[in-house]
């Protein structure tokens, strides 16, 4: 969410933005919503001034009264009376003003870095940078489910009747090496100097709209129903939400976390839900890294945080590659983005195993985090996510890139002492 007075000093800058997005829709909120900010600021300034009025009458009428002077007194006191009927009246102007002004605001999507690309949608990315050398095997390479089941390490058909598509039992060794690679994942950014958290998997509606825009979380979140509880889409979330209406001394400054955190998606949109697969499904689980830290800081961050996850995916020997998201392909809160893809043998393409995000100060102004720096002046941090892994998504680039020519999965050395030991699955 942008500072009203930034939109107010820049609207030029603020409509040239939201072009840039391909949101033409949105170009009369801007001006609406500074017209509706002059009428804010012109009820606030009226409420001031009787405030003032009355405070001062008020002090007029006791001394009237010890004077005698009874009439004037009762004349001082049915103006007393007036202003505060103007003032009521003020006090539901404003508050209605208010909420009409944080909603509009909303929507106005967050500046977006000059380094980002301008294209329509995700087809006009742009390539960054290849990490290994993508290799097709001289032999076929079946569809990753057909992998799991020949090492009897899937069930989608109990899954389907106990829960319905997008749901999945992961048995076998395949269960375990999910296990596995979470846990490295854990390890690996624990190196990094992350601090681990297990964080809670519901959260409140005031999170949600403080992490994310409207039409996020009508596509992704799942409602409890009679509370007022979602759950997560991912850790992002409730890691972010942590720090909500808190002040954070500039010396606690950056915070580096990596979370663990099932995940739960509606997958509403075109894409849908694959009957067989588990690409896009409802359920999953993820290991997340989130910083919050000082703005000056936050784009040094973005690079660490996306080398991070191709680190992380290159250790496991799977090529990738990063691809910049363009500003058509920006979520409205996001500042810059970057996408890490993982090389696909069997499509032989690249595919989205990560995502790494700045989003500027928009999430911390949306939920009240401030920093407080040695001179005592409060100012909005900037706030990061990125991907560490998801399986089971990831498990499809791992299977086809380390899969071998009699069936059997190799286990490349960073795992083997979560496999116990082993060096393959057969």
């Amino acid at each position: 969410m942008l500072d009203i007075k930034f939109v107010r000093a820049n609207p030029d800058l603020v409509k040239e933005n939201i072009r840039k997005k391909f949101q033409d829709e949105k170009l009369p909120l801007v001006d609406e919503v500074i017209e509706k900010d002059r009428q804010y600021r012109e009820a606030k300034l009226r409420g001031d001034e009787l405030r003032g009025q009355r405070k001062t009458i008020s002090k007029e009428i006791g001394g009237l009264m010890a004077q005698g002077k009874k009439e004037e007194a009762e004349a001082a006191k049915a103006k007393v009376a007036e202003i505060a009927a103007e003032l009521a009246e003020l006090e539901t102007t404003e508050e209605q003003l208010e909420g009409e002004i944080r909603k509009i605001m909303l929507v106005i999507p967050n500046i977006i870095d000059p380094s980002v690309p301008v294209g329509k949608d995700d087809s006009e990315n742009v390539e960054v940078e290849r990490f290994g050398e993508p290799a097709v095997p001289d032999f076929e390479i079946p569809y990753h489910v057909d992998i799991m089941e020949r090492l009897r390490g899937i069930d989608l058909d109990s899954a389907r009747r106990t829960s319905g598509n997008g749901f999945y039992y992961l048995c076998g060794d395949i269960a375990r090496l999910h296990s596995a690679i979470l846990s490295y994942a854990r390890d690996f950014m624990i190196d990094r100097g992350f601090t681990y958290y297990i964080p809670p998997f519901m959260i409140r509606s005031n999170v949600v709209t403080g992490v994310m825009s409207f039409a996020e979380m009508e596509n992704m979140m799942y409602k409890i129903e009679g509370e007022d509880l979602y759950l997560i889409g991912t850790s992002e979330h409730s890691m972010i939400g942590k720090f909500i209406d808190t002040i954070l001394e500039e010396r606690m400054l950056p915070q580096a976390l990596t979370s663990y955190s099932p995940c739960f998606r509606k997958e509403v949109g075109a894409h849908g839900i694959e009957e067989r697969g588990v690409y896009r499904i409802h359920q999953f689980e993820k290991q997340e890294m989130v910083v919050v830290c000082k703005p000056e800081d936050s784009m040094d961050w973005f690079v660490k945080l996306y080398q991070n996850t191709v680190d992380f995916f290159r250790s496991l020997d799977i090529p990738v590659r990063t691809l910049e998201c363009c500003s058509g392909d920006l979520a409205d809160l996001k500042v810059k983005s970057l996408d890490v893809e993982a090389w696909s043998p069997r499509q032989k393409k690249y595919f989205e195993v990560g995502s790494c995000s700045n989003l500027g100060d928009a999430q911390a102004r949306r939920l009240g985090i401030r920093v407080r720096d040695d001179s005592n002046r409060l100012y909005f941090p900037h706030t990061l996510n990125n991907t560490v892994v998801a399986p089971p998504r990831m498990l499809i680039a791992f299977l086809e890139n380390n899969l071998n020519a009699d069936g059997s999965i190799r286990i490349p050395e960073p795992l083997r002492m979560y496999m116990g030991g082993k060096s393959e699955i057969r």
